[in-house]
């Protein structure tokens, strides 16, 4: 199957209140964050335009009103854009994701987070997605971090771990070995069918849904440790993302 043409919708995970990346978000989203010149925004909006993506959901919280006025000036920057209006609420990832389920509805689609940069081959994390047929599919690499989701030696989610804290939250039993951490990059692919099983309400995150489907669904990670990835969540980031990507 053709992965530019499997996947054509994707949702920008936009609405934060960006606490980690003041002082611009004193004044501005956090998604209109400028690396070289363009907003983070822009940036994933033209990465997902690579593999053939052009129909883009926005959830918008903080600073709504500018984000929804840079799509309109520049006309979504050659994409066709929806807003799913979070302003009276924030959501956070899980909750932003449910509020959005009639744009999104009917066929696979890529969720991320408006804050991470990379040059992942989404095309091939597409393949995979329909090669494997789980739930949903987690854009993971091998690098350090805090919080870990575990995986079986299938590249099955069975779990999470937080190193700092000690933290363990296993979803299902590994039948041999220990579970392998991986560092979830922020990217998914998902079956329009993960909205017929989630059950939490109000304001959760993605984390938490998974951890909850795991037991009785599939849910896969995609390695991609070999791509550039940098997750923009603080001013210094920013930084380094702009000598990473031009």
């Amino acid at each position: 199957m053709n992965a530019t043409t499997s996947v054509n919708r994707a949702m920008i995970l936009a609405a934060g209140l960006g606490t980690r990346f003041k002082p611009w978000t004193d004044r501005h989203p956090k998604a209109l964050a400028p690396v070289n010149g363009k907003s983070l925004l822009q940036r994933n909006i033209e990465y997902l335009q690579r593999y053939g993506i052009r129909e883009v959901v926005v959830n918008v919280h903080h600073f709504a009103g500018q984000i929804v006025e840079a799509l309109t000036v520049n006309k979504g920057w050659g994409s066709r854009f929806i807003i799913s209006d979070e302003s009276s609420e924030v959501l956070e990832t899980g909750g932003g994701l449910k509020k959005a389920r009639p744009l999104l509805e009917g066929a696979p689609f890529v969720l991320m987070n408006v804050d991470i940069l990379t040059d992942m081959d989404l095309g091939a994390m597409i393949d995979a997605h329909f090669g494997y047929r789980p739930l949903a599919t987690l854009a993971v690499t091998d690098r350090s971090t805090s919080r870990y989701f575990l995986f079986n030696g299938q590249d099955e989610l069975c779990g999470w771990r937080n190193v700092q804290t000690g933290q363990e939250r296993m979803a299902r039993p590994v039948e041999s070995g220990s579970p392998i951490q991986k560092a979830f990059s922020g990217i998914h692919v998902i079956d329009p069918a993960i909205f017929d099983h989630i059950e939490l309400e109000g304001k959760f995150s993605m984390v938490d849904l998974y951890l909850g489907l795991a037991p009785k669904q599939v849910i896969r990670g995609f390695d991609h440790s070999h791509s550039k990835l940098i997750d923009v969540g603080k001013p210094a980031s920013a930084e380094e993302a702009a000598r990473l990507f031009s």
